[in-house]
């Protein structure tokens, strides 16, 4: 688990998970919606995501929204998923982006979280956790490229990191 500053001194702490077995009950939890995912927490498929980097973009974004009370999706949490994707569509985002039952590989995310609120997500979660800088190496870069439909000649002047934030960063502007 590690957190990091966004903005206007709050943070969102990140914890990434392997071998996963639990990911049908977490959904099942986050979907009754009746405040049964106690601590609320975001739960993102991790193969998507190849840094950091857009993560914290994602939750910037969502912070921005909160603080103009003009949140998109229900929680803060949902909408971390939600601005993490390249859809507009609610719906489209958090099933391409948060967890499916089949989901093995999760980062979990929370915002302004204590250190007992990150012991209670990581108990919330039947896997393994790893190191944050497994990211990179555990992206599926086809999917990647595909979901967020970036080119080779877009890569050739910037990383794939950079071009998903490029692309939180201007969705509402397209």
């Amino acid at each position: 688990m590690k957190s990091f500053p966004v903005a206007g001194g709050r943070s969102v702490s990140l914890a990434l998970f392997s071998d996963v077995s639990n990911t049908r009950e977490l959904l099942e939890l986050m979907q009754s919606g009746s405040g049964t995912l106690e601590p609320e927490a975001a739960f993102i498929n991790a193969s998507l995501v190849p840094d950091v980097l857009p993560v914290l973009a994602a939750a910037h974004k969502a912070l921005l929204s909160k603080s103009r009370e003009a949140l998109t999706t229900r929680t803060l949490h949902s909408d971390l998923v939600y601005n993490y994707s390249g859809s507009k569509h609610i719906t489209e985002s958090l099933k391409r982006c948060g967890i499916a039952d089949d989901t093995r590989y999760v980062l979990a995310a929370r915002f302004d979280a204590s250190d007992e609120e990150m012991k209670a997500v990581e108990k919330l979660i039947s896997g393994t956790e790893i190191d944050l800088s497994e990211l990179e190496t555990r992206a599926d870069q086809p999917k990647i490229l595909k979901q967020y439909k970036i080119t080779t000649q877009e890569l050739s002047i910037s990383t794939v990191p950079e071009a998903i934030v490029c692309r939180i960063a201007a969705r509402d502007a397209l």
